[in-house]
């Protein structure tokens, strides 16, 4: 049976994630009040930064680059797309 949060991001009940998707108390903190779309909303936007800024997922300074879009992501900070991006035409 799936557990409901009330996403902090998409401000509805929702279905949760099945763990933490991140170590630590940030990990904990998404488990506890971010939904599973409001997470794949923040994958996308991932991928997006891991192109654009031709990062490595394994470098730590990419990962803590990440850590922190993530946060304003997903708990309504400054979020934005890098300069100059255009979204692929469909």
């Amino acid at each position: 049976m799936s557990r409901t949060v009330h996403c902090a991001k998409l401000g509805i009940e929702a279905e949760g994630l099945d763990f933490a998707p991140w170590p630590g108390p940030l990990g904990q903190r998404i488990f506890a009040e971010i939904s599973k779309p409001a997470w794949q909303q923040w994958l996308a936007h991932q991928t997006m930064l891991l192109n654009e800024y031709r990062l490595n997922p394994l470098d730590p300074k990419s990962r803590q680059f990440l850590s922190g879009e993530m946060e304003k992501f997903l708990f309504g900070g400054e979020a934005k797309k890098p300069e100059g991006y255009k979204p692929p035409e469909a």
